[in-house]
Parts: C-alpha cells; structure tokens; sequence
C-alpha cells in the first residue's frame, strides 16, 4: 500500500505552496529561525488512519528537513479521541507553516479510510468488495485513493487508461452497448476487460448478448438490482458491480443481490477533526 514517491512531493509541494504563499507573516514575526519547539498530531475523535507517516509527516520534512518526526501511527489502525498520531520536533517558525497543510490532508484521508472501513465492515461476510471510483477531489487522487486502501476497500480504475469502462454518455453517442462493445473490441488488447454501465433491464440483457466481461448496474433501486442479478447469473463468467450512493443502512439488502459494490468513497464529503499540540 504505497503512492508514488516523486509525484507524492510534487503535490505536497504544491499544498505548500499554495498556503505559504511568500511567508508566514505572523510566525516569522514572533519566532526566529533558531527557535525550536515540539508538538503533536492529535486525534479529535475516533477515527481509521491514514497518512499520518507517509502524507503528514512528510509534509513537515518537506518544509523543512531538520524537522523531526516520530511515534508515527500505522495505516488502517483505529485510534480513540486524544491519542497522539505523529510527535514533531523542530524550527517552530517550520511546524506551524506546515501544520495546516498537514492537518487538512490528515483530515480528509482520515475521514475516507473511517468511511471505507464502516462500508467494509458492513459487508464482512459476504462474497462482495467495496472500491472507490474516479469522483476524487482535483489534485488529491492518490492521496484520496489511498484512504480507501487503508480503510479496506479497493480501487476501481485510477484514470481513463486503467480499463474500458462504457458509460451512458458513450452509448448515447455511438448508438447501442453493441456498436460500443464492437469498437472496443476492435481496439484493445484483448487481455483488457470490458465493463459495461446500465441502468435499466434492457440494457443488462444487450449486454449478455455482446462481449462483455463486467456490467455495473447504476443507481438501480433494490427490486430492479435484484432482477438484474437473476439474469446475470445465467452467464456466470459475467462480473457484476452495483454502482449507487446509499445510507449504510441499506448496504445489507444490496450486497446480497451483487458481487461487488462501487460507492463514491473518495467524494463523500467527510473528514474527522484532528489538532496539532505544542509541548
């Protein structure tokens, strides 16, 4: 479970950057280079981690190489209010111009991997996964994406060149799931699975008559998934997934008419409150 190393610190640079603009003008004023101090990451709330080494911590040395960091809490653990996630140590005038970066990532990929895990959770049990899907904040993919894994769940495709997926827009285009299949498949390799979006019945049913390896069925209400998965299963070679936004209430009644649920994990507007501490 890891992000691309080189393209981590570009982003986290950027994130810098953008907050620093061309200095802190009320640490610089009140601290010296010289001055040194300590301070902790905080947990606010019970929550699944994310990112505490590998994105926040990062974020400081970033900043500043001499900062020190440690007592790092692993990915996937889950933590109580209070708990220390990340001990730093260093250039004041540093920690605080890095700390808001650092908090709001840690907040966010939090926030996702506590989600994930309750939809996890939730599905234990059954022969079904939970992943994510392309609905990710501008700039935050990887980072977003990762939560996922380490609340987890699984990622569906990470961009466009990841697999065929032949959304509504692509069959309202070229005419039929047919012609699209047909396109496709005159294209790609053929070691490249081809997925197909539905919404309604009739479509699941052109889809068993192409060469379709995966349907997603799309914001189906329960009944309408149900009868999908019942005819479906006369192909059983076919993979199917169930693409919707729910309540976690309902998950129970959809994972056991569906092999693998698709929520826009990465796009739920959540996070958990954390803090940093000076000691």
């Amino acid at each position: 479970m890891t992000m691309d190393k080189n393209d981590l610190q570009y982003r986290l640079r950027g994130f810098l950057q953008e907050d620093i603009g061309r200095g802190d003008i009320t640490s610089e004023s009140i601290f010296s280079p010289l001055d040194a101090g300590k301070a902790q990451l905080v947990a606010r709330e019970e929550c699944v981690v994310a990112g505490v080494e590998s994105v926040a911590a990062e974020v400081f040395r970033l900043q500043n190489n001499g900062v020190e960091t440690s007592g790092a809490i692993e990915d996937g653990s889950l933590v109580k209010p209070g708990e220390v996630l990340l001990s730093i140590e260093g250039p004041v005038v540093d920690m605080l111009k890095a700390e808001r970066v650092a908090l709001n990532l840690l907040q966010r990929m939090c926030g996702i991997a506590t989600l994930t895990r309750t939809f996890v959770e939730k599905v234990r049990g059954y022969k079904a996964k939970v992943t994510d899907t392309r609905k990710t904040t501008p700039g935050m993919r990887s980072l977003e994406k990762y939560a996922v894994r380490a609340g987890g769940g699984s990622n569906h495709r990470y961009n466009l060149t990841d697999g065929v997926l032949i959304k509504d827009n692509h069959i309202a285009a070229c005419g039929s799931i047919k012609e699209a299949v047909q396109r496709v498949r005159e294209v790609v390799p053929h070691t490249i699975r081809v997925e197909v979006e539905t919404d309604t019945l009739e479509q699941v049913r052109e889809c068993l008559q192409c060469d379709v390896d995966i349907i997603m069925l799309d914001n189906m209400d329960i009944a309408t998934m149900k009868e999908a998965v019942a005819i479906i299963n006369a192909l059983p070679s076919i993979i199917f997934t169930a693409s919707f936004m729910v309540a976690i209430s309902m998950l129970s009644s959809i994972i056991m008419s569906t092999s693998h649920c698709r929520h826009s994990l990465t796009c739920s507007r959540v996070s958990v409150s954390t803090s940093t501490r000076m000691v």
